[in-house]
């Protein structure tokens, strides 16, 4: 019979450098917490995300009886400079479509406990962190993320990875709960520019930056758009400026190759400027929220980032931008964006990009105006 020891061996040979043990209970507070949000989260559910059903472990293996917590540290190496302030640091080695690095390790951890007759499953719509918190592997930060005991330095940049077992083994002293040092004085909640984070734990996912970039619906709101800077897709700001996060951000990593490899790919003309086969062969397989359907908000957050960098090399893309798009959340961004780096260039631009505006393009054209008249 596998002891818990195995699969403690079992899980440092797959490369995971801390696992815990849980329960499979429902996550009632969880439940009741969700319930009670109804409202800030009915876009998951509208997304395909279950989030509800997923606090109960038994509604994904019938005859659950303990939640193994696998922890990833997503941030081992070193990004390219420019796509961490872009891209929210998650993405950057995410195999979650290419399934080239962690889903080969998840895969052979699975096949040991396969091999040792243990059924499992990894739902995404359990709450990892939770589960990661009650296995007792740490605790949560008032930015709403989970801070490791033993991993990144006691840092946020983990992936709890749960998988609900069909076998009973001893589970970790919980250790819910928030567990911010008392000298830190709501670091996060005030560098947080759209004032998603609540405090208490809580927050606001449709106010979250990372939440805008992807699921945001139509034309971003003018007073999130300069809060949001630079990020087109994701967010680190609360991690960023987390006193915890200091020591693993201070250290000398080296660099990460897979993720230099892509970064000329992701050059914010050649994103503005992508079709959908550039897309889907390039862009896709590695950030996945959004379809090719959704071109548009892809090019949107790239000319609201080009606004905020405040940077002219920028306007004769935005002018194209502006130019051979259709979609009119991307044409009455990119105005926004050359009014927003301004200029001498820019504003005899924003003469020629007037004529014959219509629709939201109008709008942006009208609200710019009466901005300038003030």
């Amino acid at each position: 019979m596998v002891l818990k020891e195995d699969i403690v061996r079992a899980a440092e040979e797959a490369g995971f450098e801390d696992i815990g043990f849980t329960t499979a209970e429902p996550f009632e507070e969880h439940a009741k917490l969700l319930a009670s949000m109804k409202e800030e989260y009915a876009w998951a559910e509208g997304a395909g995300l279950d989030l509800y059903n997923g606090t109960d472990p038994k509604t994904i293996l019938p005859g659950a009886k303990t939640i193994i917590v696998l922890m990833e540290t997503y941030f081992r190496k070193a990004f390219p400079r420019a796509m961490e302030g872009r891209f929210g640091r998650c993405y950057l080695d995410d195999d979650r479509v290419t399934k080239d690095g962690l889903y080969l390790r998840i895969k052979r951890f699975r096949s040991f406990l396969r091999e040792s007759g243990i059924d499992s499953r990894v739902p995404f719509n359990l709450p990892h962190r939770v589960a990661a918190a009650r296995a007792g592997m740490g605790g949560f930060g008032k930015n709403c993320l989970f801070y490791s005991n033993k991993v990144a330095r006691g840092g946020s940049w983990t992936l709890p990875i749960a998988l609900v077992i069909d076998r009973e083994f001893a589970p970790g002293e919980p250790s819910i709960g928030i567990n911010c040092p008392d000298w830190c004085k709501n670091t996060c909640i005030a560098a947080c520019p759209t004032r998603a984070l609540k405090g208490n734990g809580r927050i606001d996912p449709r106010k979250c930056i990372s939440y805008l970039t992807y699921f945001g619906e139509g034309l971003t709101p003018r007073e999130l758009r300069e809060p949001m800077g630079m990020y087109v897709y994701g967010c680190d700001r609360c991690q960023n400026v987390c006193p915890r996060n200091q020591p693993w951000l201070a250290a000398d990593l080296l660099p990460n190759e897979k993720a230099a490899a892509k970064a000329p790919d992701f050059d914010l003309p050649l994103l503005l400027h992508m079709d959908k086969h550039y897309f889907n062969t390039r862009i896709r397989p590695h950030m996945f929220y959004m379809s090719d359907r959704d071109l548009w908000r892809w090019k949107m957050n790239v000319a609201r980032a080009m606004g905020n960098s405040l940077d002219p090399v920028y306007v004769p893309d935005l002018v194209r931008a502006f130019r051979e798009n259709a979609d009119d959340r991307v044409r009455a961004m990119a105005l926004w964006a050359v009014h927003r780096i301004g200029g001498k260039e820019g504003l005899s631009t924003l003469d020629k990009m007037e004529a014959g505006a219509t629709g939201l393009v109008k709008e942006e054209w009208e609200a710019i105006g009466a901005v300038s008249s003030l």
